[in-house]
């Protein structure tokens, strides 16, 4: 008999390419991660070391289903981003060691809502919700490194209604992935079901209902969802 006073949550999680499913613990943004997206945001990116936000684990949304046009906002904006699955946690893990603690990697959408996070970011407030608001993170397959590599370099690209919208290369990160995970580690213990966002290229612009977002990245996947 369970000891749970309610039922517990459903775990969230992400499809594997080639069966199976990844469980989903904690999902951690590294923001301002290509230095023409720091511009475009009003950031210098030779000055500025990583930092994270985070979304809930249930803000996935997988198997290319719809996006519904969440509420509270008049700005909604897409950012195409490489997804790191871990299955090796670890705290303060060397950045020559970083890459044994991946599971696979994923395409994914960090989806925004803009205005509300300008206007928490003028009051100086935090801005999770602009960020962390339900179904959020749609993401495409896992697929493991054991298969794909470690990606470092490759076409990132993101179409909205056939047209390109974004488009760069994984080389152009700032914090490339062994050196996110190894900055990372130093202040959370990562843990097996952890998702790092490891940042959008530029381009990033709002989207409205009916418009249908396609990504990709070179080696890794892809990540599809249309707005209701």
């Amino acid at each position: 008999m369970s000891s749970y006073v309610i039922d517990p949550p459903k775990a969230a999680a992400v499809p594997v390419a080639g069966g199976g499913h990844f469980p989903v613990r904690r999902i951690f943004c590294v923001g301002r991660n290509y230095a023409e997206h720091t511009r475009e945001m009003g950031g210098d990116p030779d000055r500025e070391e990583p930092f994270f936000f985070t979304k809930p684990s249930d803000a996935v949304l997988t198997g290319g289903a719809d996006m519904p046009y969440p509420t509270k906002t008049a700005d909604l904006h897409h950012e195409m981003e490489l997804v790191v699955a871990i299955g090796k946690g670890g705290k303060d893990i060397a950045e020559a060691d970083a890459l044994g603690h991946v599971f696979g990697y994923a395409a994914g959408l960090d989806m925004t809502r803009r205005d509300l996070q300008a206007a928490a970011k003028k009051a100086g407030r935090p801005w999770d919700m602009s960020k962390g608001f339900d179904l959020s993170a749609p993401i495409g397959e896992i697929v493991p490194a054991a298969k794909a590599g470690h990606p470092a370099a490759g076409l990132i690209e993101l179409k909205v209604n056939g047209k390109v919208r974004q488009t760069s290369d994984l080389a152009k990160q700032i914090w490339n992935v062994p050196e996110t995970i190894a900055y990372l580690s130093g202040l959370v213990e990562l843990a097996p079901g952890d998702l790092i966002m490891t940042g959008t290229p530029e381009g990033v612009a709002a989207v409205v209902k009916g418009d249908l977002l396609e990504g990709s990245i070179a080696g890794v996947g892809s990540i599809r969802t249309r707005i209701v």
